[in-house]
């Protein structure tokens, strides 16, 4: 198996723990609970700071010293409703108490306090297509450019109709050298509809020297250090992920893989 591609831990508690340290980066950092009603999960942010995703089910929650009280109403991530979100700020802490069987993602990057912990989602958040033909998918931005909610993190939620690509055409961004790209490093928390299925999703640098084509299972994430990184969905397969993106700039800014960017262009 791939060090880009991290399988779940069990199916309870928290299944991914995903530091920079262990992904061998520096910004990017990502965890996921899967709770029982009455399960509690709770950190310190440290130096980071965090965007708590209620991928699936209810939760009461709270963070630097704010009561959110129970969110969330989308109890299938296929439901593809914006979801419930909450920032909260480094050097603070956070918690979250379950009240239906829950997904919570854990997002985090490093923090600046430029930002007081807030509840972001669902408000401010919709479903929107991108992309045509096999090439269409449908995005939730939950704290992207556009969106003032965070001192490093881009994160958004894309859903890929079976037997269409996502991520695609080709692109990387892993050159600091704004405006013509930003340097990002990336996760992807993939889901799939029916959950034995399977996602196809290949990392590749221009020369080569990186080039990695993973199968990924419901629950898999997948690691984007550096290179392009499209994925497909199977035909029978729709297909979810959650996107972390973070480096020294909070933009994204990308460049097509050469050989593909005529598809890009065609399609504007």
């Amino acid at each position: 198996m791939t060090d880009l591609l991290r399988k779940p831990h069990g199916t309870g508690g928290k299944v991914h723990d995903i530091t920079p340290q262990s992904a061998g980066w520096s910004y990017v950092g990502f965890g996921l609970y899967r709770l029982k009603p009455g399960e509690v999960a709770s950190e310190a942010t440290g130096d980071r700071e965090a965007i708590l995703v209620l991928v699936e089910g209810r939760a009461k929650i709270s963070g630097a010293g704010r009561d959110f009280g129970e969110l969330g109403d989308r109890m299938d991530v296929f439901e593809k409703t914006p979801p419930h979100c909450v920032y909260v700020p480094n050097g603070t802490d956070w918690s979250a108490e379950a009240t239906t069987e829950c997904t919570l993602a854990v997002c985090t990057a490093p923090g600046q306090g430029g930002h007081a912990a807030q509840i972001i989602g669902p408000a401010g958040i919709s479903l929107t297509p991108r992309g045509k033909g096999t090439n269409t998918r449908h995005i939730n931005a939950i704290a992207m450019e556009e969106r003032d909610v965070a001192d490093s993190l881009l994160v958004t939620e894309v859903f890929t109709p079976d037997g269409h690509w996502s991520s695609y055409p080709p692109h990387r961004h892993d050159e600091d050298d704004d405006p013509r790209m930003t340097y990002l490093e990336e996760s992807y928390y993939h889901r799939l509809n029916p959950k034995t299925g399977f996602g196809i999703q290949r990392v590749f640098t221009d020369d080569l020297s990186l080039d990695e084509t993973m199968a990924v299972a419901d629950g898999d994430v997948v690691l984007v250090p550096r290179g392009h990184h499209p994925c497909g969905a199977p035909y029978g397969h729709e297909m979810y992920y959650l996107n972390v993106m973070a480096g020294p700039m909070r933009k994204w800014r990308f460049a097509n893989h050469p050989d593909f960017d005529w598809i890009a262009r065609r399609d504007a």
